[in-house]
């Protein structure tokens, strides 16, 4: 019998884009499925409600149900250290594995990952999020030695609102980034319809664009002993990157 091989994914409650994104994007490797665990997200902002959300606890209680499923990685599909900061993600990981014995990994680990192994120094930014909120992530970032390259962002809290974003909104924020020409372009949210469009952008614009739920799938497929570059027409991070 072929080994089979489990991703689990913990899920913000209100997000409806990363479950078929993520599942479209393993269909193509017969021995690898995606099983989803949600805790209650519903906002994104700096408020005290807001961060509350994403108290480790919640998270965690999430991840031992998706051990139960014996999975073979549990990655949060989410980009709340963006704002909240990186070691929120560590400490995230280390509490996870220490609960599960499941190897872990996050969205914004698995893109400060793939920025440090490219040497990127100038990276725009794509998101869907508040003025505030976006300055914390770019903020974080030049705290890594990566400077802003460009950025562009809606200003939308309500995190089922960032699902709602059409294509060609992305496009011409996508666009409109890679005007400024930075050395690559993240677009940063799980629940917003980037990563099908990576792969067309990325061969108009010229520029690698990393997208956070692609990111995540990459890391949990190494995590997991799978070769990502068998994974295709979602963008060069899958080919450069294997």
């Amino acid at each position: 019998m072929t080994r089979r091989v489990l991703l689990g994914m913990l899920t913000p409650s209100s997000n409806t884009v990363l479950e078929p994104v993520t599942q479209a994007m393993v269909a193509g490797l017969p021995e690898v499925s995606a099983h989803f665990g949600r805790f209650k997200v519903t906002e994104i902002a700096l408020s005290r409600e807001a961060l509350s959300q994403f108290d480790d606890s919640e998270i965690l209680r999430a991840a031992e149900l998706l051990a139960h499923a014996k999975v073979d990685v549990i990655g949060w599909n989410g980009t709340s250290s963006g704002w909240l900061g990186f070691d929120a993600d560590h400490r995230l990981i280390e509490r996870i594995e220490a609960a599960t014995g499941i190897r872990a990994t996050t969205s914004m680990l698995a893109l400060n990952e793939i920025l440090e192994t490219r040497g990127v120094r100038r990276l725009g930014y794509v998101t869907p999020y508040l003025d505030d909120v976006q300055a914390k992530i770019i903020g974080n970032y030049e705290g890594l030695g990566i400077a802003c390259g460009a950025e562009r962002h809606l200003g939308i809290r309500d995190n089922f609102t960032f699902s709602e974003i059409d294509a060609d909104t992305i496009a011409r924020l996508v666009r409109e980034v890679a005007a400024d020409r930075p050395e690559a372009i993240a677009i940063i949210c799980t629940n917003m319809r980037g990563a099908p469009l990576v792969e067309a952008l990325e061969a108009e614009i010229g520029l690698p664009i990393y997208d956070s739920i692609s990111t995540v799938v990459w890391k949990s497929l190494k995590l997991a002993g799978v070769d990502p570059s068998r994974v295709a027409g979602w963008g060069s991070l899958f080919r450069d990157l294997p």
